[in-house]
């Protein structure tokens, strides 16, 4: 369904077993980063009502991850990090299209967060299967949920928008892009490391 070219290694999950702290303080702020993308998104493009509309729920309830993550943490007697630098997500940052016009700069960032939710989603999907914790198998089931539908959103916006651009094309060189991007990944304890 999300059209990704490689799936994550399985052995990624016994790293993310190995510091369950860690991966939580990263998946927090991965959450918080999709808030505040979402209000980018719409601060760069409020005169699209129906955009602003559905992206102000679903930075609310990226917001609501966020906390339930801060929940878990703690619940388990972790504290919440420091913010971490997502080196995957600015490596994918540079395919977007920044001299374009307004509308091509929109598709892509647009674009741009479908590949993120993506990603999550995939990561989540794994989770839940592998994880031998109970309570996070559930808990990232749930998300990949949630993830899927925002990775439709997106795509849908750019979709709508882009008429006048090739929106199917650009998402597929992304997949490509993304694709040897993600080959450098999946060797730490993060929702994209």
């Amino acid at each position: 369904m999300l059209g990704l070219k490689l799936e994550t290694d399985p052995r990624w999950v016994n790293i993310v077993e190995s510091n369950i702290e860690e991966i939580l303080t990263d998946h927090a702020w991965c959450e918080q980063k999709a808030a505040s993308n979402a209000i980018t998104i719409i601060t760069l493009n409020s005169e699209y009502t129906d955009l602003v509309t559905d992206l102000l729920v679903l930075a609310q309830e990226e917001l609501e991850h966020f906390q339930m993550v801060h929940d878990i943490i703690k619940k388990r007697g972790y504290k919440l990090g420091r913010e971490r630098k997502d080196s995957y997500v600015n490596e994918l940052y540079k395919f977007m299209n920044k001299g374009g016009n307004r509308l091509q700069c929109m598709v892509d960032r647009l674009l741009f967060s479908a590949m993120i939710e993506a990603r999550s989603c995939e990561r989540f999907k794994l989770l839940s299967k592998k994880i031998k914790d109970p309570e996070l198998s559930k808990f990232y089931h749930d998300l990949m949920i949630s993830e899927a539908g925002h990775y439709t959103t997106f795509i849908g916006f750019a979709r709508k928008y882009g008429k006048d651009i090739d929106v199917d094309k650009r998402w597929e060189e992304l997949v490509e892009f993304e694709s040897i991007v993600i080959k450098n990944y999946g060797k730490t304890e993060t929702i994209h490391g």
